[in-house]
């Protein structure tokens, strides 16, 4: 008989053990915005200010790379790009614009080491994707050569696909893709000037786990989609079925890169 007062007690004395710790450790290190670091309630909370700043990406948009139309002209309907030359990917999204705290959050992960920001990037993601992930598909980080990969010390498109992985309960495979060319930075290039600096850098390493598979490619930022549709056409060529992409933030006709 005992045993049926204790167990409701030790979960009482566990819960006031919990709030009484993530109270201590909020003391010490208190909740802070993922942009600006100003204190917030919640862990992962932006503060008014920058929330009220971030460019969710919604529709209406391009059926196909997701670029944002001023107004409605039905879900099927195709930027002129994607009509005057369909890209090699089935679909593209992203969760915001690239501008603002936006760019500053890739920006601090990529370059600031606050790989924490993952996980909130990678939510934001998996609302933009939903359609997308209801199909189970293989994530898939865009990779990064092996000379930047040891200046950086990681690859942000893994930790982004490891964090949607977490999320979603789907798998990653990080080393089907490989860039087998150090590119240069292809910031401050034109769209032409991007699709030469990639062209034959990526090459598919794990053909038999591709072929006829759903691949949704994992990235940070897309610029003019050079690199997305690289990796796409070397999926392609591996028989992939179905190719999709999601980024955290994109550049649109209204924004400007910033890094």
């Amino acid at each position: 008989m005992a045993g049926c007062y204790d167990m409701p007690m030790e979960r009482a004395v566990f819960q006031l053990l919990k709030r009484t710790g993530a109270g201590f450790v909020d003391l010490l290190l208190p909740p802070r915005c993922p942009s600006c670091r100003t204190i917030v309630s919640e862990d992962g909370n932006f503060c008014v200010p920058c929330w009220s700043r971030l460019n969710f990406l919604t529709a209406p948009m391009c059926a196909c790379c997701g670029l944002p139309f001023p107004y409605s002209t039905g879900d099927d309907t195709r930027c002129g790009a994607c009509m005057e030359t369909p890209p090699p990917f089935d679909h593209a999204r992203a969760a915001l614009a690239y501008n603002g705290p936006s760019a500053g959050l890739v920006l601090a992960l990529k370059h600031g080491d606050r790989t924490g920001l993952a996980r909130i990037m990678a939510g934001m993601m998996a609302r933009a994707a939903a359609p997308m992930l209801a199909d189970r598909p293989l994530l898939m980080p865009v990779p990064l050569h092996t000379r930047r990969l040891r200046l950086r010390r990681f690859n942000q498109a893994a930790l982004l696909a490891h964090a949607l992985a977490r999320r979603t309960g789907l798998s990653v495979l990080t080393t089907a893709l490989a860039r087998v060319r150090d590119t240069p930075i292809s910031r401050g290039m034109s769209r032409r000037q991007r699709a030469e600096n990639v062209r034959g850098a990526i090459r598919v390493r794990a053909a038999t786990h591709i072929k006829g598979a759903h691949v949704l490619l994992v990235d940070d930022v897309m610029t003019t989609g050079a690199t997305a549709e690289a990796c796409a056409r070397a999926l392609r060529r591996a028989g992939a079925a179905r190719i999709d992409i999601v980024t955290f933030a994109r550049v649109t006709h209204d924004t400007v890169e910033q890094g």
